[in-house]
């Protein structure tokens, strides 16, 4: 990874002002815009207007102002902000296949990508390989003739597999297919766009805007390909209208000023922890540490200031034991027993029983997802020492170490 690009000061070098010189960008809370002249807005709908505003479903000037953060953050060239993570996925993915089309995907992805890719696009007969993206020889053999897609998560979910960005990049170049990349668990951390994907989706509403207080997606792109969704006539975007609201764009706008902060408290207090573990003995997987089989990997792709990420995977063994150890947890005031990731206070759920309980259990166990894994997402805590301390004391009285 290059060493000259920082996200968070891209992201921070694009200066907007309110619109009566607000520190903060003025929120425009309108469904459609005014035009004084017929022939400006019949350019608009040809998307021939420049700096105009049609309707809020095509554009709107607080979904600019955090879309162009974000595509400076990435170093694309500009974005597209939506109404859920998975409207990012769904909506890039849409744009990109037709019928008759086929994608080469990542097993080991999120549960909602996983069953829009295995049960949805049947629909429309797009036909989807799974593979193991840590097994570039697996990718080739999927790619066929008319593969358009390979998609992949930066760090999948709930696993903890590095993917290889720069080498599938070569691959899909090779092939004339588009790489996307959902980079959801490790915005700043990596850098997917620079790496030589084509795409860049985000669920927002994970760590990039941290406070669980809403839903939200995002687009990472060429101007290409976000002009091609926002077309009036055969845009995804524009024609599904999964819009965000402006109100939450402005929030999250304001949040991301803080994301390279809190990036390093989730890296540095999951780092902690997993080292605790390992000294006791506990069953985890961690990308931090030297032993995660993608740790060499990660360590050549990353931005190393913000660290390895807040993600841990624990493995209990089984689901029954993982039920009562998240209770007791909650209990104990470690965090909340929740879906969901990247906020200020601890999430863990077990990933067989919730956010992957949509790959059927015979995948589940191919994968290799062990029904007592619990997703553990390491959260803000100032006194993280008193954390690992009553995790410790609950895995002791359940004789789990």
């Amino acid at each position: 990874m290059s060493k000259k690009f920082n996200p968070a000061t891209a992201m921070q070098n694009v200066h907007q002002f309110g619109e009566f010189g607000g520190v903060n960008p003025s929120i425009t809370d309108s469904a459609t815009y005014t035009f004084l002249e017929e022939k400006t807005m019949i350019d608009a709908f040809h998307g021939e207007a420049e700096g105009c505003f049609l309707y809020s479903r095509h554009w709107n000037p607080s979904n600019k102002f955090l879309a162009d953060s974000l595509a400076a953050m990435e170093g694309t060239e500009s974005a597209w902000v939506t109404g859920s993570g998975m409207a990012a996925i769904t909506t890039t993915i849409l744009q990109l296949c037709n019928t008759g089309d086929h994608v080469v995907t990542s097993v080991t992805t999120y549960g909602g990508t996983f069953a829009f890719l295995k049960n949805y696009l049947t629909k429309f007969n797009i036909d989807v390989t799974f593979v193991n993206i840590e097994d570039i020889e697996s990718v080739k053999k999927a790619i066929r003739p008319n593969t358009k897609v390979l998609y992949t998560e930066s760090v999948t979910n709930p696993m903890l597999q590095v993917s290889d960005i720069p080498t599938l990049a070569k691959l899909t170049g090779e092939n004339g297919i588009k790489l996307v990349v959902d980079n959801t668990f490790t915005p700043l951390i990596i850098s997917p766009f620079l790496l030589g994907a084509d795409i860049v989706v985000y669920s927002m509403t994970k760590f990039i805007n941290g406070k669980n207080d809403c839903v939200a997606g995002a687009i990472c792109a060429s101007d290409e390909f976000i002009a091609a969704i926002s077309d009036v006539n055969t845009g995804t975007a524009m024609l599904l209208g999964p819009v965000l609201d402006p109100l939450r764009s402005s929030s999250i706008l304001k949040n991301l000023a803080t994301l390279h902060i809190r990036m390093q408290q989730h890296s540095k207090n999951a780092m902690y922890v997993a080292n605790k573990f390992k000294e006791i003995g506990l069953k985890f997987n961690y990308p931090g540490m030297p032993e995660h089989p993608g740790h060499e990997l990660l360590k050549t792709i990353m931005n190393e200031r913000y660290g390895f990420g807040g993600m841990i995977a624990i493995d209990v063994g089984t689901a029954e034991i993982a039920a009562p150890f998240m209770e007791k947890m909650q209990e104990a005031g470690i965090g909340y027993h929740a879906v969901s990731l990247g906020y200020f206070r601890t999430l863990f759920s077990n990933s067989g029983k919730s956010t992957s309980s949509e790959v059927p259990v015979e995948i589940q166990k191919e994968m290799g997802l062990s029904p007592g894994l619990i997703r553990f997402s390491v959260g803000l805590d100032d006194d993280i020492e008193r954390t690992f301390k009553l995790v410790k004391e609950i895995l002791v009285e359940m004789r789990l170490i």
